[in-house]
């Protein structure tokens, strides 16, 4: 290792930094459940470093909304409300298709064999029911031409949106595949693509996003639904059960000792049988 690897190595700016970036990649990944606490004494140690730079990456991370800080202090990955998660799917699909409009002109034979491979990966993960290798090869589908836009204040927005996405969609991930016909519009992007159409493109990655979202909205629960924190929103009133009322016995006839509770058919008065 030289100098500048060693002083990299060390600087404690450089390690904050790194560790940011790590916390970063694993929340757009879906590394991390919507819900789950993260520890700073866990990351630290994960990232073999001391608790400092895994508390500033957090601090970072909680100033850009990608996870909450609760009041006792606990950082946590959030939980999307319905209505946050569609805002969300809105301004996707929004930038996304910006980033593919910019990146079409820019793309040479070599790249768009590339994304070919990607798709091709991904519809072998799919039809091998591999939910984590088909979103990652997604992720890398779109990524990779977010970064050909050439675009780095786009680039950046659109990160701080998957943000939010990944730990949901990681969540969502057998929803997902379990889709017939599924959502993904990748073979339309790479002919659209291939025929140098930026508008096609990005026409069908837009239909991509909204179709998710709308999908994904109609049959995911959120946390501001009825009964989503404790689970009672699966359960539903029983119906009471009606008893019959007991029939009255008949009087006795006149001059007939009346019937002792519990009395044996056939028995007299006095204890004895007939």
């Amino acid at each position: 290792m030289d100098d500048t690897q060693s002083s990299a190595a060390t600087d404690p700016r450089s390690l904050e930094e790194r560790a940011y970036q790590s916390l970063r990649r694993a929340l757009v990944e879906g590394s991390f459940a919507p819900g789950q606490k993260l520890s700073i004494r866990k990351i630290a140690s994960a990232l073999g470093t001391s608790p400092m730079p895994a508390r500033t990456a957090l601090r970072r991370l909680t100033a850009e909304q990608a996870i909450d800080l609760l009041p006792s202090g606990t950082a946590i990955v959030p939980r999307l409300t319905r209505a946050a998660f569609a805002e969300l799917g809105a301004i996707r699909a929004e930038l996304e298709p910006l980033a593919v409009r910019l990146a079409t002109p820019r793309l040479d034979a070599a790249m768009r064999q590339r994304l070919g491979r990607i798709y091709a990966d991904g519809m072998v993960a799919r039809r091998a029911n591999q939910a984590d290798v088909v979103l990652q090869a997604d992720r890398e589908f779109l990524f990779t031409l977010y970064r050909a836009a050439a675009a780095p204040m786009l680039l950046g927005l659109i990160e701080a949106l998957w943000l939010r996405r990944g730990p949901l969609f990681r969540e969502a991930r057998w929803v997902i595949l379990g889709r017939v016909p599924m959502a993904n519009r990748h073979a339309q992007i790479l002919e659209a693509l291939d025929a140098g159409d930026a508008r096609r493109a990005a026409e069908a990655l837009c239909e991509e996003i909204e179709s998710t979202t709308a999908y994904l909205l109609e049959t995911m629960r959120f946390v501001d639904d009825p009964g989503a924190e404790d689970g009672l929103g699966a359960l539903r009133p029983l119906t009471r059960v009606r008893r019959r009322p007991a029939r009255a016995e008949a009087p006795a006839p006149e001059g007939l000792p009346e019937r002792r509770a519990g009395a044996i058919i056939g028995e007299t008065p006095g204890g004895g049988r007939r």
